[in-house]
């Protein structure tokens, strides 16, 4: 049996609501849900059941003192000139650098095959297909957008399950950062 993991902290229900409001505008698009909106710290994929314990264990140990996030504009991603998500950015910050740092390096150390992908810090919004109406009117409204900063007291292992519907996201771990 294969789990399908990844890392990710979870906004605080003040930002979440902030974030479903903004959720207007854009005819077709498939807006994600309270219960999905999340920052991705490290995208795992495919595991079997003895990695996926060997991980959360060694998640431990990426512990790091909190640190505060603030989202800030909008935008989105493209693949082959079409774009495919719409999202909120996360204005840069060492502490989630750092923390990022940490999960990669317990990730190759499990054998994980490491990312290299260039970090992009977001919360998706919503998924774009070609049915999809006008984004510019949605990204022109939500340019200014900033909300937080927010403390970030942890993180967490999430396993995906992928349905007709969309991705249901459930937490496995969760994994407490330090006061600083």
């Amino acid at each position: 049996m294969t789990h399908r993991l990844f890392v990710g902290i979870r906004p605080p229900a003040a930002i979440r609501d902030a974030l479903i409001d903004l959720m207007e505008g854009v005819e077709a698009a498939r807006w994600q849900d309270e219960d999905q909106l999340h920052l991705t710290l490290r995208y795992i994929g495919e595991v079997d059941m003895h990695l996926a314990d060997e991980l959360a264990e060694r998640l431990r140990a990426a512990q790091g003192e909190r640190f505060a996030l603030t989202i800030e504009g909008t935008g989105v991603f493209e693949r082959k000139g079409r774009v495919h998500t719409l999202w909120a950015g996360i204005a840069p910050d060492a502490g989630l650098a750092r923390l990022r740092q940490r999960i990669e390096r317990i990730c190759e150390v499990c054998g994980i095959e490491p990312d290299h992908r260039k970090y992009h810090p977001h919360i998706t919004l919503a998924r774009i297909n070609r049915a999809a109406g006008p984004l510019a009117p949605f990204l022109s409204r939500t340019a200014a957008l900033r909300l937080g900063p927010w403390v970030v007291e942890d993180y967490l292992l999430y396993e995906s399950h992928l349905h007709p519907d969309g991705s249901l996201y459930e937490p496995v771990m969760r994994y407490p950062l330090e006061q600083s």
